[in-house]
């Protein structure tokens, strides 16, 4: 697997991963499957790793993990949809990482989930804390993942998987969904909370900053979606 010298979030299916270093850590950004589904790798100094989304390609999976260090120390699942949980069971069984998923949610997943997530617990593997923040609606047990940098003034990097999106929330048009719940737990939960300067990683798609949607939040209310 390729990694693009420099990152701009844009990755594609088949293409080189991309990575972004921050002071105490590395986040590897790839895409996988017709779905565009991202994946993403947290690695420390220490050599602690956290696996956001095994979502599609168990060996590309497993090739960005084995660029980030020989050892996984968790596997985070945003939400139960089947495009973010087709490679989980081989990357859990061939790394042996804990997994974590939302209470909600866990039950659907094709491996057992070790770790049972609510707002506002943390994942910890090594230096690397995530924040959870549930955001419900598009899943009943969807969370949100944020680390925040020390080394630049707290800065945010928050992994929503299908919750929020450059120029939205995830989607609320199916069976079981519910826009008004997502967009109460996107305004309350993250805009209320997080500054201009948070950047979000989606599920899909390239990244974008809270700075850029905030303004759009009551376009979002009032068009439903």
């Amino acid at each position: 697997m390729r990694e693009h010298p420099t990152y701009d979030g844009i990755v594609t299916p088949g293409g080189p991963s991309q990575a972004r270093t921050l002071g105490e850590l590395t986040i590897r950004k790839l895409a996988v499957s017709a779905m565009h589904n991202n994946v993403y790798l947290l690695s420390a100094r220490d050599g602690s790793q956290i696996l956001i989304d095994a979502a599609d390609d168990a060996p590309a999976v497993l090739e960005l993990i084995g660029r980030g260090g020989p050892h996984l120390d968790a596997i985070v699942t945003t939400h139960r949809h089947w495009d973010h949980v087709r490679a989980l069971a081989e990357v859990a069984a061939t790394t042996g990482a804990r997994t974590y998923a939302g209470a909600e949610d866990a039950a659907d997943l094709p491996a057992p989930t070790e770790v049972l997530l609510e707002h506002g617990d943390q994942v910890r593997a090594g230096a690397i804390v995530l924040d959870v923040v549930q955001l419900r609606g598009h899943t009943p047990g969807s969370v949100a993942l944020a680390y925040t940098d020390a080394t630049d003034s707290d800065r945010v990097h928050l992994f929503t998987g299908d919750a929020l999106f450059p120029g939205g929330v995830g989607n609320t048009k199916q069976p079981g969904q519910d826009f008004e719940t997502l967009y109460a737990d996107v305004t309350q939960r993250v805009f209320d909370v997080y500054d201009d300067r948070t950047i979000v990683y989606p599920g899909h798609g390239a990244d974008t900053v809270l700075g850029a949607e905030r303004p759009q939040l009551q376009q979002w209310r009032e068009r439903g979606w």
